[in-house]
């Protein structure tokens, strides 16, 4: 099998890397994360996108939200705001160990990579799980109310504030950490997951290098659209969108992803958006891509793997 890079953030990104975990060997499947959510909430570091798919990879996931962890509940969160702390993020008990575990770890020295392959191994996660960058990197939301970090545009005000922009706070100063390079190096395939191009590519495109390795990788680039239907199944892409004047469609995602895919995969319902994706060069290729079961990952994920083998044979 192809050794894949996977570039993931948010709930579908999670969904579609599980997928490809199913269906390659833990040395075939590096899943890159973006971290310009990161934020410190309490003291703690929280990462809530590289969390999302340590919660996926590991079986623990909410199945009900896709994010956090199954069967939490919120006793700590509720007695912090008996205090007077703020409660507006929401650090399930259970969740709260795995930001102790973190900032614990970046505390005696480690860095991000190597506190997030500490807390893979502590729950079996084998598949290797990469942050994009060891140094902070803060996406910012700059709205008709003045700019916010990510995760109060995003959860205290949910997503509401007009967007005129985003920004990436760091990036020009942060290096793409040594695994995601080994991996851009090494890997066969990249295959951008169904993640908010904006914020959740976004970020990892703006850590310096990793665009111009993406634009010259020789091996099939492959990209899965999370607009279906004209709007986001989960999450803000598409209101983002349309705020910043771009079409909320795959053509709009298609333009995105210009020079940096060769293939986008969009849902079978937008079918008719093919043609006009393809005239901009990039190959459109129709298929299911809601992932409601995981019987819908795996099936995603091994569409995408198909598309890999199908382009290496060619080349």
């Amino acid at each position: 099998m192809p050794r894949v890079l996977a570039i993931s953030g948010g709930v579908g990104g999670a969904k579609l890397a599980l997928g490809l975990s199913r269906l390659l060997a833990p040395e075939e499947l590096t899943v890159a994360v973006n971290t310009g959510d990161d934020e410190t909430f309490h003291g703690l570091h929280v990462s809530p996108d590289v969390d999302t798919v340590v919660y996926a990879l590991a079986g623990l996931t909410n199945p009900e939200t896709g994010w956090g962890v199954a069967g939490d509940s919120f006793r700590a969160l509720d007695a912090l705001g008996r205090l007077g702390g703020e409660t507006w993020f929401k650090l399930g008990d259970l969740d709260l160990a795995m930001h102790l575990r973190r900032t614990e770890l970046l505390a005696d020295g480690c860095t991000l990579t190597e506190a997030t392959r500490a807390i893979c191994e502590a729950l079996g996660v084998r598949h290797p799980v990469v942050p994009m960058s060891d140094a902070p990197v803060r996406t910012i939301a700059l709205t008709e109310h003045g700019e916010m970090a990510f995760q109060e545009y995003f959860v205290r005000h949910a997503c509401e504030p007009p967007i005129t922009g985003v920004r990436f706070a760091g990036a020009d100063d942060a290096p793409g950490s040594p695994a995601l390079s080994v991996a851009l190096t090494n890997a066969d395939a990249i295959v951008f997951c169904p993640s908010n191009p904006l914020v959740s590519i976004g970020p990892v495109l703006a850590v310096p290098g990793i665009r111009d390795a993406i634009e010259r990788f020789a091996g099939p680039r492959i990209a899965v659209s999370p607009i279906v239907g004209g709007r986001a199944l989960k999450g803000p892409a598409a209101k983002m969108m349309a705020e910043l004047g771009e079409e909320v469609s795959n053509v709009g995602v298609a333009r995105r992803y210009a020079g940096l895919v060769d293939t986008l995969v969009i849902d079978e319902g937008d079918a008719p958006e093919a043609s006009a994706v393809e005239a901009l060069g990039i190959a459109a290729h129709v298929t299911p891509t809601v992932m409601t079961t995981d019987a819908d990952k795996t099936a995603l994920a091994r569409e995408v793997l198909a598309l890999v083998s199908g382009h290496n044979s060619q080349g």
